[in-house]
């Protein structure tokens, strides 16, 4: 059974050509995948049918990742959200300035916490598809707590769960002007809105996909509102994948299965043996600040895996079981694009900026956001996406994650207009906000 039971399994097409990195392959299984007999499509928590709604889970820190991980330890982030004593989600948003760096390590193997002030230096970079063994929750690294059955409760009794029905009028306003592809030349970065969170970024003469997710229909959620802004087919050969984390949205099994075995993965730690299992053997698994490289056409391309505010799910029993965060992608010649993938606005955006000074572009979620009591910890608004921008020290600004699926309760084109009168109030060049319609590309000068 796949991820989507609506969702048909297509034909997987032939690989294609693409640069083979040097480092060795390692075909070893992965010691702590998790079980791949667990059924991914089992009934959605009836306290989270929704991905852009949090389960239930605490916030006891987990094991020391040096240690292996222990099977028969209790697991407090698969505790039922139902269950008395669960958090509730009425103070989202953490505040930056009493808030901790939980993990600012260039290693799976030291975790020390970083100051406010301090200005690290990015880490060399990990081997390629090494197997690692991680801690069996990533539940200490929430900078919010996940909400329990009276935030639920609250929300059902508001009925909140989607835009009102007088809005939904707006959705054949929502832009969409599919395009070609820029066409690959050296030093180029291009990048292609495909909808959602899923990019095709032309970076370092390498063809990079973000949270690719091409199916019409994801788990628990109504089919998407605008179709897919780049054809499968019309897809230059694939060069590398980066996932965020493992929700629904972000991470499709039916577009998964369309991808050769032998493409590059880029995952958030203690996600790998959920690719592995599934025949990719090119799965590199990072913690937070830690880096990989991959050969291109204009040399390597580095891949660095960043915070985020957010958490992972996406069964009933792995809550906060793998790790989630956003990319920093940078190529030969110093271009840097910043994937943040999932996340609400917080203190990891003024560290990413830091240790990553001149990021070129950074593609920011704008939506999915209301009520925000409830999701303000985990869903940047458009206007903490602007603030993001300007703490990241970003130059130009593409948002995302809005004008797909209709997650939450915010009317269809309310992030749209929001986001550029957030950013006219910063007295920003208008042409560095690049609110792309699905489908549309732009090509960094």
């Amino acid at each position: 059974m796949t991820d989507h039971v609506e969702q048909a399994d297509p034909a997987e097409p032939a690989d294609r050509p693409r640069p083979v990195p040097t480092t060795t392959e390692s075909a070893a299984p992965d010691p702590t995948a998790p079980d791949p007999t667990a059924p991914e499509s089992a009934a959605p928590d009836p306290a989270s049918p929704d991905p852009a709604v949090p389960g239930s889970a605490t916030s006891e820190p987990a094991a020391p990742e040096s240690a292996a991980s222990d099977p028969a330890a209790s697991d407090p982030a698969t505790s039922d959200p139902a269950a008395p004593g669960s958090a509730t989600f009425e103070s989202a948003r953490p505040d930056p300035a009493t808030t901790s760096d939980p993990a600012v390590s260039g290693s799976a193997t030291s975790n020390p916490v970083a100051s406010e002030l301090a200005t690290p230096e990015p880490t060399a970079p990990r081997p390629l598809y090494e197997v690692r063994r991680w801690p069996r929750s990533f539940a200490d690294r929430l900078t919010s707590p996940l909400p329990g059955v009276r935030a639920v409760a609250r929300l059902a009794r508001e009925g909140r769960l989607r835009p009102p029905v007088k809005t939904l009028r707006q959705i054949p306003e929502l832009p969409f002007a599919p395009g070609p592809l820029p066409l690959p030349v050296p030093g180029r970065t291009a990048v292609t809105w495909a909808g959602h969170a899923s990019w095709v970024v032309r970076i370092g003469g390498l063809t990079v996909l973000t949270d690719p997710v091409w199916a019409r229909r994801i788990l628990g959620i109504p089919a998407r509102v605008t179709p897919v802004g780049v054809r499968w087919e019309d897809l230059p050969p694939v060069d590398a994948v980066v996932i965020s984390h493992n929700h629904y949205d972000h991470l499709d099994a039916p577009t998964v299965k369309r991808l050769p075995r032998t493409t590059p993965v880029f995952v958030p730690a203690g996600l790998a043996g959920w690719f592995r299992t599934r025949g990719f053997t090119r799965v590199t698994e990072l913690d937070w600040w830690e880096a990989a490289e991959l050969p291109g056409e204009d040399g390597p391309v580095r891949f660095d895996f960043v915070p985020a505010h957010h958490w992972s799910k996406r069964t009933l029993t792995d809550t906060c079981r793998s790790l989630w965060g956003g990319w920093v992608i940078t190529a030969p010649g110093g271009r840097r694009v910043y994937f943040a993938g999932d996340t609400g606005y917080g203190h990891w955006f003024r560290q990413i900026g830091r240790r990553y000074p001149g990021i070129d572009l950074a593609l920011l979620p704008i939506g999915a956001y209301e009520p925000r009591w409830m999701l303000g910890g985990v869903h940047t608004d458009p206007e903490d996406a602007v603030r993001a921008h300007q703490d990241l020290g970003a130059r130009v600004l593409a948002p995302m994650h809005w004008s797909t699926f209709l997650l939450s309760a915010e009317p269809p084109l309310e992030p749209l207009h929001r986001i550029r009168a957030a950013w006219e109030a910063t007295g920003r060049p208008r042409e560095e906000l690049w609110d792309l319609p699905v489908g549309a590309s732009h090509v960094l000068e």
